[in-house]
């Protein structure tokens, strides 16, 4: 059976753990084909992004045309951009339908903590990508970011999800680990607000790990991955959330890497299989 294709429009991390890497494997994890249009190339590793090299837009927009004019794109997701020139570009050529909903993964800071996307690149998210996406899924940081927020800003994350969901898109607010180390609650919440209604909780097992290099990414690309097989995005973000967990626990003991690992992007080789 021929399976649905999702376009992936990222950077490169040549570590392996988060951007094109992580895009591309969950696609195949999860039965999609997936699509790439490279806008960045990065030095990266596990403890910082080291060089990054930005694709020309007409590269990028030529990448889009390409994938466009052939393969029927059943979703779109999209992390590091890059430049506010990208972000018209993706704006312009992918806006999400009914029938190819666009995932926006506003990435705009790496894990390691290096700034991937500057306020010019804020404010052309605001104008040109969010109005025309379907969902966006940023973290508390990227939230406040995207609202013109103070980094220390108090805001509730259920809050945040909806201010947010005032520019357009769904949001999925992706709640990460409480970072107090006796909290007592085990899960995290993620907070899905639709444009007009109330925010509604999303939770999820907390996984004690350093190596989630790459998780968003990891996420986002399951949404979208979901998203093409049919689901709701309620469903399709409960399956992400599920997805990216069990990745979680599979990499937790692993290491690799002098920094923050990476999230798994391996799976159980078939009873009988030897690699």
């Amino acid at each position: 059976m021929t399976p649905p294709v999702v376009l992936s429009v990222a950077g490169t991390d040549s570590g392996g753990a988060a951007g094109t890497a992580a895009d591309l494997t969950t696609f195949a994890a999860l039965a999609v084909h997936g699509a790439c249009v490279v806008t960045a190339v990065t030095a990266q590793d596990t403890t910082a992004v080291h060089a990054v090299h930005a694709v020309p837009p007409a590269v990028v927009a030529a990448q889009v045309d390409a994938v466009v004019g052939d393969l029927p794109l059943a979703a779109v997701k999209t992390g590091m951009l890059g430049s506010p020139a990208v972000v018209e570009v993706v704006g312009e050529l992918l806006p999400g339908t009914p029938t190819r909903p666009l995932v926006v993964d506003p990435v705009l800071v790496a894990t390691s903590g290096a700034v991937l996307g500057d306020a010019a690149v804020v404010a052309a998210y605001v104008d040109a990508l969010l109005p025309v996406a379907t969902v966006v899924t940023p973290n508390v940081d990227e939230a406040r970011a995207l609202l013109g927020r103070a980094a220390d800003d108090p805001t509730p994350a259920r809050d945040l999800a909806g201010d947010l969901a005032l520019l357009g898109p769904a949001v999925l607010l992706t709640g990460g680990p409480d970072p107090r180390d006796d909290a007592p609650d085990p899960c995290c919440t993620d907070w899905l607000a639709l444009p007009g209604a109330e925010p509604r909780p999303l939770r999820h097992p907390r996984v004690a790990t350093r190596n989630d290099h790459g998780s968003g990414c990891t996420y986002a690309s399951a949404l979208a991955a979901h998203l093409a097989h049919g689901a709701s995005l309620a469903t399709a973000a409960d399956r992400a959330a599920a997805y990216t967990t069990r990745q979680l626990v599979r990499s937790a003991p692993w290491r690799l890497g002098r920094g923050r690992g990476p999230v798994a992007h391996v799976h159980p080789l078939p009873t009988g299989a030897t690699p």
